[in-house]
């Protein structure tokens, strides 16, 4: 009965009947294949590049063999009306797809490992050369398929090419030095001559530490001006440069003193010392820092209190600032012990119960932070989750908040400083929200990018230390005898006295000065009463 339905039908038909047969014993194959034995295996390796090439490749492949199968499927069909039309649309199709397919790998797979292979070695590709392409390649990548789609429907593209070509030309021209700089900083990167946090010597004698090469220029922090200065990546590649290779450590600013020798030495740098960390507007170990503010810069005139106000209001300040470093501590901590439930967990692959855990360990973080989760359905009954601050006073925005609100009480800021610092750290906040929020996306719906949850995880980690509030060792002030001065048979130490500003901008860029000259005036009036010999300079 089978038998004669089957020779009773339209020769079409069965050539139909028999493509789609193969069609999807095909297609079944190759999907059970990649979903159900490689996937498998591939999550059982300890790099998750081939799990993930496999989630990028899996549908781009199924839908190449179903455009291929079309063509084969139309190929036999000889008097098929319309054929040459489908065919050209099937390649249109098998090239969309497959440039779809090359950014995929570009962007998920090649430049994400160049990136980690950049972060084990002290190549400078990542910052620059990386970004610009991931970029650009997509875009050629493109544009390419573009241009095989536009031959493939038979347009003549002669004209085209003639006219870019004079067009590029002519703005080649234009732009000569600029694209002398861009690819005199390309060769840099490549190259590498220079590794972040060398210390250079340039032809005109200026020391600076090389702090990052552009696109364009390079970027140099001057140890003697303390400023940056931007250097043409054309104009460094000719110069005479030497690396000193970071022999020291940089300060924003030093200052030096002369003491009569009648004291001790060690009395002397200790006092030096303590002035220092003393002051509320240097960098230090907080702790020490609020040991010692009450002891220094005393007002002795009642008239003018603006020493013992810059102390009280320093002092706040600093006990903000130390609620700040101890949340973000305890906030850092708890993203390393998310960091070390990811990697156990990516092993096998995420399952529902793992994910949930994972949710639940970061919004205990979002807690330390200050922010809630809100969900409700829009009018298109689609659940939509933003983020919102819960105005907690615990939580690390409002404590943020807190410490520069103090900070704007300090009576040496300028008018402008008011707006500035808010300002600043408002923009922080902001970032800090985005940041969470776009992670909190990949853990609640990470698709293809599961095994990568503990590098993202890790990403804002880095982000707090680096980005948000720095917070090292090496901002510690470091005092120093540079050499012994005679005059008029008095002997005198001079001491170099080097300090970080809590924000060199402040004060149209005078801070620094400013806290230089009370230092020095602190030391003096300390000493003065103790020495019989005159004080030079004083």
């Amino acid at each position: 009965m089978l038998k004669e339905f089957w020779f009773s039908l339209n020769p079409l038909y069965i050539f139909i009947l028999q493509h789609l047969g193969v069609y999807l014993g095909g297609f079944l194959l190759i999907y059970g294949f990649l979903f159900f034995l490689l996937r498998p295996l591939f999550r059982s390796l300890e790099r998750d590049i081939a799990l993930v090439t496999l989630n990028i490749s899996g549908y781009p492949l199924l839908s190449i063999f179903t455009f291929f199968n079309l063509k084969f499927t139309l190929y036999d069909l000889e008097n098929f009306v319309g054929k040459d039309i489908l065919q050209k649309i099937l390649n249109a199709c098998l090239i969309v797809v497959i440039s779809y397919w090359l950014v995929a790998i570009i962007k998920k797979v090649i430049i994400y490992y160049l990136k980690q292979y950049t972060k084990q070695s002290e190549v400078m590709w990542d910052d620059v050369l990386l970004p610009l392409v991931e970029a650009v390649l997509p875009v050629m990548v493109f544009l390419l398929g573009g241009v095989f789609v536009l031959n493939n429907f038979g347009v003549d593209l002669t004209g085209i090419w003639v006219a870019l070509g004079g067009a590029t030309f002519i703005i080649g021209f234009a732009l000569k030095d600029i694209l002398a700089n861009f690819f005199s900083g390309i060769v840099l990167l490549i190259d590498t001559p220079f590794q972040f946090g060398d210390v250079l010597r340039l032809e005109d004698g200026s020391i600076g530490m090389l702090c990052r090469i552009g696109v364009r220029v390079t970027q140099i922090y001057l140890f003697n001006h303390h400023c940056d200065i931007y250097i043409p990546n054309s104009v460094l590649q000719n110069q005479n440069i030497t690396n000193l290779s970071r022999p020291t450590s940089y300060y924003y600013y030093s200052t030096t003193i002369e003491i009569p020798a009648e004291l001790e030495v060690d009395y002397l740098k200790s006092l030096i010392t303590e002035t220092v960390l003393a002051h509320p507007d240097t960098l230090a170990d907080i702790e020490k820092k609020i040991a010692l503010i009450d002891r220094f810069y005393l007002c002795e005139e009642e008239t003018n209190n603006s020493l013992t106000e810059q102390q009280i209001s320093g002092k706040n300040r600093l006990l903000a600032e130390q609620k700040v470093n101890i949340k973000l501590q305890e906030i850092e901590e708890f993203l390393e012990a998310l960091v070390i439930t990811l990697q156990f967990a990516e092993k096998g692959g995420l399952t529902s119960e793992e994910l949930e855990n994972i949710y639940q360990e970061y919004q205990e973080i979002l807690v330390l932070i200050g922010l809630n989760i809100n969900s409700e359905i829009n009018t298109d009954n689609l659940l939509n989750t933003t983020f919102a601050e819960s105005q907690a006073p615990d939580g690390l925005i409002e404590l943020v908040r807190e410490w520069y609100r103090f900070w704007l009480k300090d009576p040496n800021l300028k008018e402008e400083d008011l707006y500035l610092i808010p300002q600043e750290w408002e923009r922080k906040i902001t970032l800090l929200k985005k940041r969470t929020y776009r992670l909190y996306q990949k853990i609640t719906n990470p698709q293809l990018e599961e095994t990568r949850l503990d590098d993202y995880v890790l990403e804002l980690s880095d982000w707090f230390k680096s980005r948000f509030k720095e917070r090292k060792k090496w901002q510690d002030p470091q005092i120093w005898i540079t050499a012994l001065n005679h005059d008029e048979g008095f002997l005198y130490y001079e001491f170099k006295i080097n300090f970080f500003v809590d924000d060199i901008k402040l004060e149209y860029g005078k801070r620094g000065d400013r806290i230089a000259s009370q230092i020095n005036q602190e030391i003096l009036r300390i000493v003065k009463p103790y020495l019989n010999i005159p004080l030079r300079n004083a």
